[in-house]
């Protein structure tokens, strides 16, 4: 939530008030790139978390003591949609 805050405020700091509109292909291919750059991550993202989170579930079924080591892993995993999140916010930023 306060990765979320602190791009808004970026974002709307980085834009001037009086900017005039910039049509064209370059300024909607931005926004193409950066909704694919999110989508593709989180879609990889997901995918990860759903094998490792099966994995660690069957390791824990056996062994209850891996539900510790087993959640990093996942936390890895979910990283990913992060990066792909702040590529998307530099691709509208630049």
């Amino acid at each position: 939530m306060a990765l979320v805050s602190v791009a808004v405020a970026v974002a709307e700091a980085a834009v001037p008030e009086a900017a005039p509109a910039a049509g064209g292909f370059g300024s909607g291919i931005k926004y193409v790139a950066a909704a694919l750059a999110v989508g593709i991550a989180c879609i990889g993202g997901g995918m990860a978390v759903g094998k490792i989170g099966a994995a660690a579930m069957g390791a824990m079924s056996e062994n209850a003591e891996l539900s510790g080591k087993a959640l990093p892993f996942v936390g890895l995993a979910e990283g990913i949609c992060l990066w792909g999140f702040l590529v998307a916010l530099f691709i509208i930023l630049m």
